[in-house]
């Protein structure tokens, strides 16, 4: 489906577990808010109705995203502001909003649905389309470059570090292989060329087999956990006393880093049964909830992408 004038509407956006992340978020109406991943700004659209003289700061890469989001936001452009870049760049964006500190910030990683679901974007498995991945749009690098231009050793290293692929291996041989004939161009074209590589065995299996090695390259092209790294650890200096961070991860890479850092900032590394906390270290932040929240089987029913996805929320509490 490409996208134009016609057909922008088709593309919709599901917004997920967006009751239990608004109430983690406890929104104050005076607060300044932060969607880092706005998508189809259905979470957005949440925060900003109970907003009165606060502001909802939102990011995205994809152009589109922020077009098709202001359509639907449009009665909230008094409390709203769109920033077309990385969240890894969430300080230094806000900063040139004059913003310094903030009571929430919302991560919903991964790819929205829209982009999935459109066949021009190459981001799908399920559609035949020209290897794109870039959620940028103007950024250079694309999965093209990566399946085409990368050696054999850095593509084994991305399908077994990001896609946690057994068969990392020989998937890359497999690429190196196919692209010494022609260029491989295509989204299909680089799903059979798994398949090739693959045992039958593994074939015969529920689930695609080429998902792993299209999340690998697509984490590759838009460097998400790299940039997740850097914009959480940022998030934590904007917090305002009692501001949250709240975070819904779609696979285990994203789900380990939120995890650590949330760790870091709510335990003490000190020495087993020294009898007081020295000066200068205390814990900062709190967990608001002790244990990962899934989605409810209601949601299960009504969208398959909410099976993976798992939310986590930390607080500030000095």
């Amino acid at each position: 489906m490409k996208i134009n004038g016609d057909n922008m509407d088709q593309l919709t956006h599901y917004s997920v577990m967006k009751e239990q992340t608004i109430e983690l978020l406890a929104i104050k109406p005076n607060g300044i808010y932060v969607d880092c991943t706005l998508g189809g700004g259905g979470h957005s659209e949440e925060i900003l109705k109970r907003l009165t003289n606060g502001h909802l700061y939102c990011f995205d890469l994809d152009m589109y995203a922020i077009n098709k989001a202001s359509e639907r936001l449009k009665k909230y452009l008094d409390k709203v502001s769109f920033i077309h870049a990385n969240y890894a760049e969430i300080k230094e964006k806000l900063a040139e909003q004059n913003i310094s500190q903030v009571d929430g910030i919302l991560y919903d990683l991964g790819v929205s649905s829209f982009q999935l679901d459109d066949d021009s974007r190459g981001f799908s498995y399920r559609f035949d389309a020209k290897l794109d991945m870039r959620m940028n749009q103007e950024q250079v690098l694309s999965a093209y470059d990566v399946v085409n231009d990368y050696s054999e050793q850095a593509l084994t290293k991305i399908l077994f570090e990001y896609g946690e692929e057994k068969f990392a291996r020989k998937i890359a041989a497999e690429i190196v292989k196919n692209r010494k004939i022609k260029p491989i161009e295509t989204t299909f074209e680089l799903v059979e060329i798994i398949k090739k590589s693959l045992p039958a065995k593994v074939l015969r299996q529920t689930g695609h087999p080429a998902k792993q090695t299209f999340q690998a390259i697509r984490i590759e092209v838009n460097q998400e956990l790299e940039s997740l790294k850097k914009s959480i650890t940022d998030a934590f200096d904007l917090l305002n006393k009692d501001g949250r961070i709240v975070v819904i991860t779609f696979h285990s890479l994203e789900d380990r880093i939120v995890k650590n850092l949330f760790k870091e900032k709510t335990t003490l590394d000190l020495p087993q049964g020294l009898p007081f906390i020295p000066e200068g270290m205390s814990i900062d932040y709190e967990l608001v909830n002790k244990k990962i929240i899934l989605a409810d089987d209601s949601e299960l029913n009504e969208n398959h992408r909410s099976h993976s996805a798992k939310l986590r929320a930390i607080k500030k509490i000095k």
